[in-house]
């Protein structure tokens, strides 16, 4: 009898651990369930499922809302301070004050058709701030020249080394691309020179980032797109590409030209420092520079109030571009109550989708 009480006893305790009562979530959390393609295809619900697909659908999912958050924030949407400025009390001037958008980027998206979505962005004013790498510039400037082509990532590098092209992932960049850069960027350097010795010019990166944007006008360019919206583009690690080899080259055969990259750390930060009454939001494709040089300028005002990062970089290195909101958080460059997500997805897929459903969706179709 003594055995078969234990018996008992001990179902009864298997029972109750594998059977524990659940805390409701009904309410409180998204029921997980995916498109439903009876309904026929419409791509823009297919978008609008993804939050409540799971894994990182779900985070996608998240993105796009907090980018419409971003975007519809309006200062009237707050409480007035009381020390504010006098303006700030009008309720026409709050409903005009907007959050401010960075949009950071790695030099292999404009290298892809990411580019095009980017310039979509600055042509239409979308964005207040862009910050990239070297190559997230030349490659802008040099698809106006010249194509890039869809390769393969199995390529033998030295068979394309043979033949004169150079791999970037899986898409293919004719060295005669480069060529043609130098061809067209060295009388511009040269006149840059000529106006910084005659007119005391001082060249800072973002400076001669519009002016490159100016000199090559061509809207499929959307460092023309910035130049012409007076978008700042930032770019602290200018000489780190072909841009750089340019610079290199052009320092024996015209010597003397000067970039200060103080004076752009300076505007930079002053792009968060006074972004004041806004809110600023953070979007980031990669990591890297971009990330950070973002991040770390609005640490400078207490943190950014939306941030959503996308790439495919891990965080158990240690680096930066692998780390997750809640690092930067722990910096003051994100603040702890911001709305942030960091979707684990190549951003050619990404991005795109993320823009369709939020930027994009707000501009009215012509009739």
């Amino acid at each position: 009898m003594g055995k078969a009480n234990e018996e008992y006893d001990a179902l009864l305790s298997a029972h109750t651990a594998v059977f524990k009562e659940s805390e409701n979530l009904e309410g409180s959390c998204i029921k997980i369930e995916g498109y439903d393609f009876n309904r026929g295809v419409d791509y823009s619900d297919l978008v609008r499922s993804m939050v409540s697909t799971g894994f990182q659908a779900s985070n996608l999912g998240d993105a796009i809302d907090i980018v419409n958050q971003m975007l519809d924030w309006r200062l009237s949407d707050e409480a007035i301070s009381e020390d504010c400025k006098e303006e700030e009390t009008d309720l026409a001037f709050r409903k005009s004050v907007k959050c401010k958008v960075f949009l950071g980027f790695t030099s292999n998206l404009i290298s892809s058709g990411v580019r095009e979505t980017i310039r979509y962005l600055a042509q239409h004013r979308m964005v207040d701030v862009l910050v990239t790498t070297a190559g997230g510039i030349e490659e802008d400037l040099i698809k106006c020249l010249a194509p890039t082509y869809k390769g393969d990532f199995f390529l033998p590098g030295a068979q394309l080394l043979s033949k004169g092209l150079n791999r970037i992932g899986n898409l293919l960049a004719p060295n005669s691309n480069y060529c043609k850069f130098e061809e067209w960027i060295m009388p511009i350097l040269d006149k840059m020179l000529e106006e910084q010795n005659q007119k005391k010019v001082l060249w800072t990166p973002s400076r001669v980032i519009a002016r490159l944007g100016k000199e090559i006008n061509d809207e499929s360019s959307y460092l023309y797109w910035a130049y012409k919206n007076d978008i700042p583009v930032f770019c602290p690690a200018l000489t780190d590409g072909s841009i750089g080899d340019m610079f290199y080259f052009h320092s024996f055969r015209n010597p003397g030209l000067v970039v200060d990259i103080v004076q752009d750390v300076r505007a930079m930060d002053g792009e968060a420092v006074l972004a004041s009454p806004r809110k600023t939001g953070v979007i980031i494709l990669g990591g890297g520079l971009p990330k950070h040089h973002i991040c770390n300028a609005n640490m400078m005002r207490n943190g950014a109030d939306y941030a959503v990062y996308i790439n495919t970089a891990q965080e158990f290195d240690g680096s930066d571009s692998g780390a997750r909101p809640d690092e930067a958080v722990s910096w003051g460059k994100i603040r702890s109550s911001a709305k942030k997500v960091k979707v684990h997805c190549d951003a050619t897929i990404a991005f795109p989708l993320l823009v369709a459903e939020t930027f994009a969706a707000r501009v009215k179709k012509p009739a």
